[in-house]
This record gives structure tokens, C-alpha cells and sequence, in this order.
């Protein structure tokens, strides 16, 4: 039972096209709670359907699983062609205000609609860090815009729209990766503003998002800030998690992925997610190491088993994964082969290309 209780906080991530044997095992356990596809698991439109629909059919039915990927649009997109392909989401914010916020939930609609097709139930969308950094090396043109009112209202709608769509909006990459000069897949990024700067600018994009209620999941970003917990990477940070609560947040809180060198260079795996979870986040992200995977779920139910306070820490997060799961939309699967048919529709291209316009 305990060994379910933690699967169910593992977002995890696999090599390959098809789902491998061991891992269609642990979601049959319930020792999965989600999944997600990078372009390493894709082939072709048809396949990525047939995929999800094996994955899902393999969950119990009294513990769903969350079926997500990144898809911002720009160099973070993984479904392609025949779908509509979306520039930069940085366009939105070249919107005047107004349309910029009406064209958000209307990219968020058309998004949310094929990625549903696709049997997706979550994308990793909106990015609510503040582009204020030209030299930012990872986040750049994902950003929405370079102010955090324009970020708040643009991000706010886009999550709209994928909700309207029956997708689950994931808020990222809380309390911003915005203003950084490392990139935190290679190494620890560290932002050394003052903390009033990190109010007004980086936080004030979730605290919006949180006291609208649009996001049931937000995603930590491994950096450090100074002001919030010097030297302690945000996933790993217990006051800067319980900012985010005292914001009135109260759904999901997810790792970035584990694997990242700014988390993996300094801690092994099972040490991390300790920390991760200790600290108050709710689901860890373990992008495609399954030994790790493994290790990080018996490394887990070891220290609970000996620890009342982990172990109500652990339940504690699993309530707040049941229920977000309990919102999780009921899709209309679209046969494999019929997908194709219901992608790359000319309003959703005319859509994009006058994002690109707006781009110039």
C-alpha cells in the first residue's frame, strides 16, 4: 500500500516509442501517478494516440494517470506536423493589450484540443517566468512577456483555454527562471536579488495565478534565490514552497525534473527526492531514468516506513494528487488511425501564423 502511495507522486518519463514492459507493470500497480513524452517517444501522430491509449488502459481505474508533455510552442513543442506548429508564445505578449488576452485563451483552446486528440490530459503550460534577461540561455523566447502584469494576464488566459479544452494547465517555473545565466539542465543557477525586486517581478506572476484558481499544478525551478533560502535550490526549499501556500495555492506542487545536473550534480537520487518531498513539493519529475525511478521509490518507502512525519507528508501529498485527478477531464478517445483528421485545422494555422506576424 505504501509502495502505491508513493508511485502515485512519480511523474516519470521513459526511452523509446513504445511504453517498456517493467513500466506498463508499475502503472498496472498504481505505482506510476503520470507520464510524460518527449520527442524520443515519438514517431508519428497515430503512434503517440495508440501510446497514450496503452498507458491509460493500463492505470486502475481508482488512480487515473496523468498523460502530459511539454507543448509551449517555439523550440519546446514536441507534437509536430500534421498539428498546428506554434511559433514562440513570446508573440503574445507583442499582442496589444486585450487582444493579447483573447488571443491566450483562444491558442490555449486550439492547443488544449489536439493535444486531447492525442489522449493528453495535462500539458506543461503556461510558462509564468518573466523574460527580463535577453541572455538567459533556456527561457528566453518561452517567456510570455517581459513584464510580470503582461506575463499574469497573457498566462492566466492560455491556462484558460487548455482548461476550456479539457486539458490541465501546469504553471511553470515557480518563483521564476526568468533572470538567470545558467541553464539549470547543465547546472544551479542562482538569482541574488532582494527580495522586494523578487516580489514585484518573478512571484508576482503565480501569486496571480494561484488567487485565480487556473492552475492545479505548478512546477518548481531548480535555482537557487538567495533572498527566499540562500543556497538552497527552490525544489529543494521548504520556506520558498510554503511562499507559494502562503500565496493560497493550494494544489500540486511539482519537481522539475530530478535528473537536471542542477539537482543530480549535487545529490544522488533517492537524497533528492527526500528533500524534494520534505520541502513540500507533491510530485517528482524523473524524466527517463527508470533504475532511478526504482530507486527513488523504494528509497522512499524505506524512510516512511520508519518516519510518522515523512509518512504523513507523503499521504499529505497523495491527497492533493487524488484530487487533481478527481478534475481530470473524461475524453472521447479518437481512434489511433482517425487522429490525423482532427489536427492541423485552418483556424488553428491562421491562428499561429498571425503569432508569427506579430513576431516579425
Amino acid at each position: 500500500m505504501l509502495a502505491r502511495t508513493v508511485g502515485q507522486l512519480l511523474h516519470i518519463g521513459f526511452a523509446g516509442k513504445q511504453a517498456p514492459p517493467e513500466v506498463l507493470q508499475r502503472v498496472r500497480r498504481g505505482e506510476v501517478g503520470a507520464t510524460i513524452l518527449f520527442g524520443r517517444n515519438i514517431e508519428s501522430v497515430e503512434q503517440v494516440a495508440a501510446l497514450n491509449a496503452e498507458l491509460a488502459a493500463a492505470a486502475p481505474a481508482d488512480a487515473p494517470l496523468v498523460l502530459a508533455l511539454d507543448q509551449e510552442g517555439g523550440r519546446v513543442q514536441r507534437i509536430k506536423a500534421p498539428a498546428v506548429v506554434w511559433p514562440p508564445m513570446a508573440a503574445l505578449g507583442r499582442l496589444p493589450a486585450g487582444d493579447g488576452e483573447r488571443t491566450a485563451r483562444e491558442v490555449g483552446r486550439v492547443l488544449g484540443r489536439e493535444l486531447a486528440v492525442l489522449g493528453f490530459n495535462m500539458d506543461y503550460a503556461p510558462v509564468l517566468d518573466v523574460a527580463t534577461n535577453p541572455k538567459n540561455p533556456i527561457i528566453g523566447d518561452r517567456a510570455l512577456a517581459t513584464t510580470p502584469e503582461r506575463v499574469t494576464a497573457l498566462g492566466i488566459e492560455l491556462a484558460r483555454g487548455l482548461l476550456d479544452a479539457g486539458v490541465l494547465p501546469c504553471g511553470k517555473h515557480y518563483p521564476g527562471h526568468g533572470d538567470t545565466h545558467v541553464d539549470s539542465h547543465h547546472a544551479l543557477p542562482v538569482v541574488e536579488h532582494a527580495r522586494e525586486r523578487i516580489e514585484a517581478i518573478e512571484l508576482a506572476p503565480f501569486a496571480a495565478a494561484a488567487r485565480a484558481g487556473v492552475l492545479p499544478i505548478m512546477m518548481t525551478a531548480h535555482v537557487v534565490f538567495e533572498a527566499l533560502d540562500p543556497g538552497v535550490p527552490a525544489t529543494l526549499s521548504a520556506p520558498t514552497l510554503a511562499l507559494l501556500r502562503g500565496m493560497g495555492f493550494d494544489g500540486v506542487i511539482a519537481s522539475d525534473d530530478l535528473e537536471m545536473k542542477a539537482i543530480a550534480g549535487r545529490m544522488g537520487a533517492g537524497e533528492a527526492a527526500l528533500a524534494a518531498l520534505r520541502a513540500g513539493c507533491d510530485t517528482l519529475l524523473i524524466c527517463e531514468d527508470v533504475p532511478m525511478q526504482h530507486l527513488v521509490l523504494e528509497t522512499l518507502v524505506r524512510a516512511a516506513e520508519g518516519d510518522g512525519a515523512l509518512r504523513a507528508r507523503l499521504e499529505d501529498a497523495a491527497r492533493r494528487v487524488a484530487r487533481m485527478k478527481a478534475a481530470l477531464p473524461r475524453l472521447t478517445r479518437v481512434a489511433p488511425a482517425d487522429v490525423r483528421k482532427y489536427l492541423g485545422h485552418a483556424d488553428g494555422i491562421a491562428l499561429a501564423d498571425r503569432l508569427r506576424a506579430a513576431l516579425g
